[in-house]
């Protein structure tokens, strides 16, 4: 069974094209990466627009690189949310439109749900990818770390899971991003926090970590702030003293060693959670998904603290992209039947 599958929820269209689930046979990406660093972060109205722009070129791109026509294609996946109104509408009417005009069942996808799946894609013949080409077997204990989403979730089966925690305000891709306009590194903020990192001293600054209730769930809002306060006192202020002006104070292994504690400190935090759900829920398998996962150093850390070694994909299969949702839909396909393509809109806040 080939899916296309449309993914337009913040900054990024793509559409790509996977069969039964596992095989990728394309997966093409418009970014607008170059506006966002322009702007300095997402700006909603003027992302929509670049997609609506590009999401028709995308997918003609995927069935280039597919060598596939519409005949070939069993069905049509999208995501419906969560994500920002306007991308979520771009990709929704186009797969809503298409489904209509060449007579295919659509499905609706959670993105965050998702990402878990793009580790369930592990075969491919498209130059570039390296897969990892272990098929995640049930019970699934999966991390979704990504600018919006930090969750520990319990998949028992596909489409079967418990939540045991996520984040109480801060996504940690999201204090990643708020430490990079700090430290006056550019957008997004995983990489370019990563990279002045790798120069920095991770034990300069002592940062907290939460102690919440509910040892699942995870707090990045005090450690964002932790790491204003700690650039505020390197550069002779007090926390009255405005963010914006800071990176024009701060020295370059200043802000190396701000990056590697609060990198440290992050990482821990994911870690340790991750390490105490493997101990207690005793899962088949490990599965890290969204843009964070692509961090080598969240990489290395869970490699080497936890007993069960988690399964990682493709980083270009890390971040957002159309693959993973064709690949949930076809699980979805086996359990659900099409959605309704006169009535589907997006839900912005459709939490798993």
């Amino acid at each position: 069974m080939k899916i296309l599958g449309i993914e337009t929820s913040a900054d990024e269209a793509s559409a790509a094209i996977v069969e039964d689930g596992y095989k990728l046979l394309s997966n093409a990406i418009g970014s607008s990466i170059d506006i966002t660093r322009e702007y300095g972060g997402i700006v909603p109205e003027i992302v929509a627009r670049s997609h609506l722009e590009t999401i028709i070129p995308i997918i003609k791109q995927s069935f280039r690189d597919a060598d596939l026509s519409w005949d070939d294609i069993d069905a049509i996946a999208v995501t419906q949310g969560p994500g920002l109104i306007g991308s979520l509408l771009i990709g929704v009417m186009t797969a809503k439109t298409l489904a209509l005009a060449k007579n295919k069942p659509l499905f609706p996808v959670n993105h965050v749900e998702a990402h878990v799946y793009a580790n369930f894609i592990t075969e491919t013949k498209l130059p570039g990818y390296s897969l990892n080409g272990t098929t995640p077997a049930f019970p699934v204990l999966a991390l979704i770390v990504s600018g919006g989403h930090t969750q520990l979730v319990l998949f028992k089966d596909h489409h079967d899971y418990q939540m045991l925690g996520q984040t109480r305000d801060d996504a940690v891709g999201e204090a990643y991003d708020k430490v990079a306009k700090i430290t006056g590194l550019p957008y997004p903020g995983g990489p370019s926090v990563s990279e002045a990192a790798e120069s920095g001293d991770p034990d300069a600054v002592k940062l907290p970590i939460s102690k919440l209730d509910n040892p699942y769930d995870f707090s990045f809002s005090g450690l964002k702030t932790a790491v204003l306060r700690a650039a505020q006192a390197q550069v002779g202020q007090d926390y009255t003293f405005p963010s914006g002006s800071l990176p024009e104070l701060l020295s370059k292994a200043q802000v190396a060693d701000l990056c590697a504690s609060f990198q440290k400190t992050a990482i821990k935090t994911l870690v340790d959670a991750t390490a105490k759900a493997v101990n207690q829920y005793h899962p088949a398998s490990l599965v890290v998904g969204g843009g964070v996962a692509a961090n080598t150093e969240l990489r290395r850390q869970l490699q080497a603290n936890l007993r069960l070694k988690p399964i990682y994909n493709d980083i270009k299969l890390c971040t957002d992209n159309a693959a993973m949702i064709a690949s949930l839909a076809y699980f979805l396909s086996k359990q659900s039947k099409p959605h309704d393509t006169t009535t589907l809109s997006p839900l912005p806040n459709w939490e798993m």
